[in-house]
């Protein structure tokens, strides 16, 4: 079973950085669509950012997109998410998600259900 580890969470002030990593268990992650997903308080889970198994493609939500950045090192078997410009409402639970080859990212970030899931990982955007 693939396993998906998040990290790098933490309480920053509006218009900080975080970087976010998602360290799988394997280190074939072409073979797979990572996702990068947020809960907020009483708020529904969002797709935020996803790129497809080949990395040709990404995928950004509109509330994100030019503040986020997802990226990918096969070799440390690790995808990362780069949290610039952060926000308030930026505050939330973040996981990443994963799905067998042939996902395109913006189906991925689309969708609810996915094929494996990390544990989360807690940033607060607050002054």
């Amino acid at each position: 079973q693939l396993q998906l580890v998040e990290s790098g969470g933490g309480l920053v002030q509006p218009g900080g950085s975080l970087r976010l990593s998602c360290a799988a268990s394997r280190f074939t992650l072409d073979y797979y669509s990572i996702g990068w997903f947020r809960q907020a308080p009483g708020k529904e889970r969002e797709g935020i950012s996803c790129i497809s198994g080949s990395g040709g493609s990404t995928h950004y939500a509109d509330s994100v997109k030019g503040r986020f950045t997802i990226s990918r090192d096969l070799a440390k078997g690790t995808v990362y998410l780069q949290m610039n410009s952060l926000k308030p409402e930026d505050t939330a639970i973040y996981y990443c998600a994963a799905d067998h080859l042939g996902v395109t990212a913006q189906a991925m970030c689309a969708a609810a259900s996915h094929d494996y899931w990390g544990q989360g990982t807690q940033v607060t955007v607050s002054s």
